[in-house]
C-alpha cells in the first residue's frame, strides 16, 4: 500500500510503543532528505528514520547500514544542538494526515525547560521536515528551504510562524463514519465506492480505499466490518505480499484485495526496511555518486567515439592494396605520364587490362606521383598494427568502465567512495586529498546466508571483489560469476556446497550484476584455486578456466530472505 494517513495511523502506533520516554543519543544525517535518530528506550538503540524523500517519505525504525558525511549538514548541526540528550515525551498523527510531530523535551542554553517538536509533512514532492519551537511556533530549522517564489501560501524559512499545510475538508475517520454507510447503499460498484471513500475520509489513498471498500461488502453488518477494518490499524499484522512480475506490496495486515504469497514480520519497520532496502537505496546511490556517474559517462562517451574513429581508420586501411596498384601502374607506364597531368587512365593488368583511373598531382613529376601512392600505401600497412592495438585497448577500458558502471547500479551507498577511490587510483579522478598516498580502507562484502546456513559473500566493487576472491576466499571455496557481462564476484564459504546452495549463490550473482532485469541467466561457477590474474589487469579482472554453469532468473525475495541468516535446526532427541 501506499505510506498514506492510514499507514501512518499504524505507524504512529508502534514508534510511540517503543520510542516514547526514550532519549535521543545520536542524530545523523546521511543523505540529504533523510534524518536519522538514535533513540534509546527500554534498554535499546532504536535508529528512527525520519525520511523527507520526495517519493520514499516515510518514518519508521531502521537497521539498515547507513553511512554518515565527512561534514555533518546544518540542519543536522542544528538538531545536535537542540536535540541531543533530549527526552522524547511523544509521537502524534495530525488527525488522520500524512504529518507527524515529535514532542521533545530538552533544556535551553540557561538550563530552562525547552519544549520543541520535530513535526515530518509526508506530501510527496513537497515533503519536509521541521525544528519548531513550541511555545512561540516558530521554525528553528527545515530540512528543505523553499523560497517565497516557490510556496506562497506559507513561509518556509527559519525564523518564520510553522503554519501547517492546507486542510482539506475531508473526515477523519477515527472520529466519524458518518456517510460510510449511505456511500455503501448508493454505490455498489467496489471501486466507484473506493474514489468515494477517498473523496469523503481523510487520509486514504486509493489502494486503501479500495480495501475498505471490499471489506464493507463482506456478508453481514457493513458498518461493523469498517469499523473492525479500522481497528486492526492499531494492531498490525505486517504483511509483505508478492503480486506477480518480481514486485511486492506492504500492507500492516492480510489485505482481500492484495494477494500472492506473503511473508509476515515482526513490525512495521522491518517490513519497511526489508521492501525499501532495494528501492530506497537505489535513489540514495544516484545521490552519492552524481559526480562519479558523470565522469564515468563521459569516458565512456569517449571511448566510443575513439572506436568509432579506429574503425573507421581500419576501413580505410583495408584499401591500401588499391594505392600500391596504382603506384606499380604509374611507375610501369612512367612514358605515357606528362608532368601536368592531373589524372591518367591505364590499363590495369591485375583486373584483365581494365582501364582504372589514377588522380594525379600537376606540381611534381610522373616518378614522384608514384611514390606518393607507395608512401600512403606503406603508412597505411603499418597502421593495421597500430590501430588494432588500439582498438583492443579501447575495447578493454570500454568493458571496465561498463563495469563500473554496472557497479554502481548495484551498489549500496557505502560502496560508492571505494569506487571513487580506485577511479581515482586509475587516473579517471583527480585526486584532491592531501594524503595523496594514504591506504585505501576496503569494506566488507555484503553477506548472505543459503537455507542451510551456509555463508555467502558479494563483492560491491572490484576493490572489494579482488580483495575477496584472491586473498579472502580459501582455495577450495566456490566462486560464481554472471557468464559475460559486468557483475560481482560471489563467493560459497564451503568446498562441497549443496545443488541448493549453489543455484541460491548463483542467484546472488545474477541479480548483483547487469543481467538483473533478465531471466535464464547463465552463471559460472568454479573454485577459486582455478583463478587467474594478469600482470597490469585492472582492479576485479579475472581469468579461468574449467568452470561449471548454471541458468538463473534473478528474485529479489530470495536475495532479501537470504541476507537473514536461517536459525539453526535443532534434531528432536532420541527416544
Amino acid at each position: 500500500m501506499s505510506f498514506d494517513g492510514m499507514f501512518t495511523h499504524a505507524m504512529v502506533g508502534e514508534l510511540n510503543s517503543k520510542l516514547a520516554g526514550g532519549r535521543i543519543t545520536k542524530i545523523h544525517q546521511p543523505y540529504p532528505n533523510e534524518i536519522i535518530l538514535v533513540v534509546r528506550a527500554n534498554g535499546k538503540n532504536h535508529p528512527l528514520l525520519l525520511s523527507a524523500h520526495p517519493t520514499f517519505a516515510r518514518a519508521q525504525i531502521t537497521d539498515i547500514p547507513y553511512a554518515n558525511p565527512a561534514t555533518p549538514p546544518n540542519f543536522a548541526m542544528m538538531l545536535r544542538k537542540h536535540l541531543e540528550g533530549a527526552r522524547l515525551d511523544r509521537i502524534e498523527q495530525v488527525e488522520n494526515d500524512r504529518i507527524i510531530r515529535l514532542f521533545v523535551q530538552t533544556h535551553d542554553e540557561l538550563g530552562d525547560i525547552e519544549n520543541i517538536v520535530l513535526i515530518l509533512e509526508m506530501m510527496g514532492r513537497h515533503s519536509n521536515l521541521f525544528l519548531v519551537n513550541e511555545k512561540s511556533n516558530k521554525i528553528v530549522e527545515l530540512i528543505k528551504h523553499v523560497s517565497a517564489d516557490q510556496n506562497r501560501v506559507r513561509s518556509l524559512y527559519p525564523g518564520a510562524q510553522y503554519i501547517a499545510p492546507p486542510k482539506q475538508n475531508l473526515t477523519n475517520p477515527y472520529e466519524s463514519l458518518n456517510g460510510l454507510a449511505n456511500l455503501i447503499l448508493d454505490i455498489p460498484d467496489q471501486k466507484e465506492l473506493a474514489k468515494e471513500i477517498q473523496g469523503h475520509f481523510q487520509g486514504f489513498a486509493f489502494d486503501s480505499a479500495q480495501e475498505l471498500a471490499a471489506a464493507v461488502h463482506e456478508d453481514g453488518d457493513a458498518m461493523k466490518h469498517a469499523q473492525n477494518w479500522l481497528q486492526k490499524f492499531d494492531t498490525p499484522q505486517p504483511t509483505l505480499t508478492e503480486i506477480g512480475n518480481n514486485k511486492t506490496a506492504y500492507t500492516p495486515f492480510p489485505w482481500l484485495t492484495v494477494t500472492g504469497p506473503q511473508q509476515t514480520f515482526a513490525s512495521l519497520g522491518e517490513l519497511l526496511d526489508f521492501y525499501f532496502a532495494d528501492k530506497a537505496e537505489r535513489d540514495r546511490v544516484q545521490q552519492q555518486a552524481g559526480s562519479v556517474i558523470r565522469v564515468v559517462r563521459n569516458e565512456i562517451k569517449k571511448n566510443k567515439t575513439k572506436l568509432k574513429k579506429l574503425h573507421q581508420s581500419l576501413d580505410e586501411s583495408a584499401h591500401a592494396d588499391e594505392f600500391k596498384v596504382k603506384g606499380e601502374l604509374l611507375t610501369t607506364y612512367l612514358y605515357q605520364v606528362e608532368r601536368g597531368m592531373t589524372e591518367i587512365t591505364l590499363p590495369n593488368y591485375y583486373e584483365d587490362e581494365k582501364p582504372m583511373k589514377i588522380a594525379l598531382s600537376n606540381q611534381i613529376g610522373p616518378s614522384q606521383n608514384a611514390q606518393k601512392y607507395f608512401t600512403r600505401y606503406n603508412k597505411l600497412k603499418k597502421a593495421v598494427a597500430f590501430v588494432d592495438e588500439q582498438i583492443a585497448l579501447a575495447e578493454d577500458e570500454l568493458a571496465y568502465l561498463e563495469n563500473i558502471m554496472a557497479q554502481i547500479e548495484i551498489a549500496s551507498p557505502k560502496d560508492i567512495n571505494e569506487i571513487k577511490l580506485e577511479l581515482i587510483a586509475e587516473g579517471y579522478i583527480r585526486n584532491k586529498s592531501k594524503n595523496k598516498k594514504a591506504k585505501i580502507q576496503i569494506s566488507k562484502p555484503e553477506k548472505f546466508w543459503a537455507t542451510d546456513g551456509t555463508e555467502i559473500e558479494v563483492g560491491k566493487n572490484n576493490l572489494q571483489n579482488d580483495k575477496l576472491s584472491l586473498k579472502t576466499a580459501a582455495r577450495t571455496d566456490i566462486w560464481l560469476h554472471v557468464q559475460k557481462l559486468p557483475g560481482s564476484h560471489v563467493i560459497i564459504h564451503d568446498s562441497n556446497p549443496s545443488e541448493a546452495t549453489i543455484m541460491e549463490a548463483a542467484n546472488l550473482a545474477a541479480y548483483f550484476s547487469k543481467a538483473r532485469e533478465s531471466a535464464n541467466v547463465p552463471v559460472d561457477y568454479l573454485q577459486t584455486r582455478r583463478l587467474r590474474k594478469p600482470n597490469g589487469a585492472k582492479p576485479g579482472f579475472v581469468i579461468f578456466e574449467g568452470q561449471t554453469t548454471v541458468y538463473v532468473t534473478p528474485s529479489l525475495n530470495l536475495v532479501n530472505k537470504m541476507r537473514t541468516k536461517p536459525a539453526p535446526t535443532v534434531e528432536p532427541a532420541a527416544d
